[in-house]
């Protein structure tokens, strides 16, 4: 699960956040714009709402960031992480696989010379690495000009990020539930700002991967879960043909 939760500071906010981790129950879940400093591990195990969880958070700085990843020990085990001004990630496998994975927590910057730094950094990052891939988070960037509403269109930047998502190999899973994840205060500009890109390697694991936007309600932006659930849809269906039944050893067929 992901979310830009705007702050845990605020009224309101934790309870909603420990609701979803508790009716959604992710395996592992990434905050962005905590507002948070050092946050202790009762207060985690609170929002979590097991014992059986892990955590690593980078601090704010001034009045806005802040990033957290929790994850279920049960689920994921971590080997290592990393962090830089702009992303949190994690290193592990899970549990009944050999495959490694790194979940990134991306927290984008608004400025097109910190969004080059974080392309930059995250270039390094995955072409040191031959695993699973999952980048996930706010990116504060968009990829064409439909994905804002009442916004400015950079071009430029939207080039450079969707350069970064082919010179990777990344696969952006379609969220399904919303068009936009953010809407601002005013309900005026919308935008999709927060996304789920994977690897190859990583759908070589989880075969049926989807995204659903759930509601925003306390946030300007939508938590996003990342699911691996094939849908039954029950039975097959099935024709006979009445001409079926007059034909020698069909009951035996049946």
């Amino acid at each position: 699960m992901s979310l830009n939760v705007r702050g845990f500071g605020v009224e309101g906010k934790f309870g909603w956040v420990k609701g979803l981790c508790s009716t959604e129950k992710p395996d592992i879940a990434v905050f962005q714009e905590t507002k948070s400093r050092y946050l202790e591990d009762r207060w985690v195990q609170a929002l979590w709402g097991s014992n059986d969880f892990g955590f690593i958070q980078k601090e704010v700085v001034g009045n806005s960031g802040g990033m957290l990843i929790i994850w279920d020990t049960k689920k994921f085990i971590v080997d290592s992480a990393v962090g830089s001004e702009f992303f949190l990630a994690i290193l592990g496998k899970w549990y009944g696989s050999g495959l490694e994975s790194i979940i990134v927590n991306v927290y984008g910057p608004h400025n097109d010379k910190d969004k080059k730094r974080l392309w930059d950094a995250l270039d390094g990052l995955i072409n040191n690495q031959d695993v699973g891939w999952v980048i996930c988070g706010d990116f504060n960037e968009v990829r064409e000009h439909s994905d804002w509403l009442n916004c400015v269109f950079h071009h430029a930047w939207a080039k450079r990020f969707n350069e970064f998502i082919l010179r990777n190999n990344l696969i952006e899973i379609p969220i399904n539930g919303r068009k936009y994840t953010r809407v601002s205060d005013d309900g005026i500009k919308l935008s999709k700002l927060d996304r789920f890109f994977v690897t190859d390697s990583f759908i070589s694991l989880w075969k049926d991967l989807s995204v659903i936007a759930l509601d925003r309600r306390d946030s300007d932006h939508c938590p996003l879960v990342l699911r691996d659930k094939i849908i039954d849809f029950g039975p097959k269906p099935f024709k006979i043909f009445d001409e079926w039944l007059s034909k020698e050893g069909v009951d035996r067929v049946i």
